[in-house]
């Protein structure tokens, strides 16, 4: 499958700045106005595009709705992280089409993509392959999605995983140790993963990043991005996002 738009503009940037972040924003969580505003900070501040999904609740009208409100207000893509089927709209400028790597139950291996593959079809909105690969401690996605966790402590595991990905023809490898998880992943582990994408698979990290050291971190460590959601909605939310923005784009300038 040839790369679109979006992920075109994603290994551009990447090609260019050596690192981008991303802010996620959960509809069940900031909906409508909220979900918009930190959007617009976010934007303002620099971030290369705007999540939107979550684990439980990111469906239905407050997704159509919030997904119409950030896009008034933001001129970077706007990009699904859909925790299931019903995480999809074609406001949208595209989404990871997903595939929870290591989960134990088919629904997440096949079932859903098989289901929602006529509807993304039907949206007209790009797709971009993706392996999704949850590490300890997984929080409410490990649970959901029935997920064999990657141990902290196993970087080979993870560089395995990652080698399946991209042998299985992914474009994008996102790993994430959940929303809310107390800390990131190691750094031994996203160095792992990065050296197993190489330059083929694009490789972003989500989950517990709440300072721009640990952002800066993942950077260097080799990652190609960075997804921040928590930290974002709570707090003088402007700061943080300049202060993470400031982290990546430093790092990532120390790569290119």
């Amino acid at each position: 499958m040839m790369a679109g738009k979006v992920e075109k503009y994603y290994r551009d940037k990447v090609e260019k700045e050596g690192g981008l972040i991303f802010s996620l924003i959960d509809p069940d969580k900031s909906y409508l106005e909220r979900g918009a505003a930190i959007a617009k900070l976010s934007y303002e501040e620099g971030v290369d595009a705007i999540l939107i999904g979550g684990s439980v609740g990111a469906q239905g009208a407050h997704l159509d709705e919030t997904v119409k409100m950030i896009k008034e207000e933001v001129s970077v893509p706007v990009v699904l992280f859909p925790g299931n089927i019903s995480g999809l709209t074609d406001y949208a400028d595209a989404l990871y089409f997903m595939h929870m790597l290591n989960s134990r139950d088919v629904y997440w291996l096949s079932t859903a993509q098989i289901q929602a593959a006529p509807v993304v079809y039907r949206m007209h909105i790009e797709p971009i392959p993706t392996s999704y690969i949850v590490l300890e401690p997984g929080r409410t996605v490990g649970w959901i999605g029935n997920a064999n966790l990657v141990p902290r402590d196993r970087p080979d595991l993870a560089f395995s995983c990652a080698l399946a990905a991209k042998y299985s023809g992914s474009h994008v490898v996102i790993t994430d140790s959940g929303s809310g998880a107390p800390e990131p992943a190691p750094m031994e582990m996203i160095a792992a993963v990065a050296k197993a994408c190489a330059k083929d698979l694009l490789y972003f990290y989500a989950g517990g990043i709440r300072t721009p050291e640990q952002a800066s971190g993942i950077i260097s460590s080799g990652a190609d991005g960075i997804q921040i959601g928590t930290a974002f909605e709570e707090g003088d939310i402007r700061k943080k996002i300049r202060d993470m923005v400031k982290a990546v784009k430093d790092a990532g300038k120390k790569k290119v």
